[in-house]
């Protein structure tokens, strides 16, 4: 669990390096969550209105809570997402500018993907030192 919240206490740290297992955990936790809206969502959603063909069905109070929270945690894990895949890229030893290659469609989202799966460099790189190597790695600071 304290790798999947370690984003959020990193908030506006763009620098340093990023393990691969801190950030798929806090994507695993960022779907998560998603998908427990979603959930919330489907439950607001007059479902047999829509099944009778009721000419004006209204959705329920739930449905307004989802997209509620949902804007909420998107708005409070946007810089976050940012953050951990800019040091995940330092992790590589490769510049956080990289993550502009996300917003070339198509190809961006899969190029960004494919560097998140590669594993980090060995040791100490310009941005930092090892965050595998327990010695020498200081996530907390």
């Amino acid at each position: 669990m304290e790798w999947m919240i370690l984003p959020y206490k990193r908030y506006f740290d763009f620098s340093g390096r990023s393990r691969r297992k801190e950030y798929w955990l806090y994507t695993l936790l960022n779907f998560n969550v998603i998908m427990a809206l979603v959930a919330l969502a489907m439950a607001g959603v007059p479902w047999t209105e829509i099944s009778n063909h009721e000419s004006n069905p209204q959705p329920g109070i739930m449905l307004w809570i989802a997209i509620g929270l949902g804007v909420f945690f998107l708005l409070g894990s946007f810089i976050p997402s940012i953050a951990v895949t800019i040091r995940r890229f330092h992790d590589q030893g490769q510049s956080g500018w990289l993550y502009m290659l996300s917003f070339i469609p198509y190809v961006g989202g899969i190029v960004v993907f494919v560097f998140m799966c590669l594993d980090g460099t060995k040791g100490e790189n310009r941005f930092g030192p090892d965050p595998k190597d327990p010695s020498s790695a200081d996530v907390f600071a």
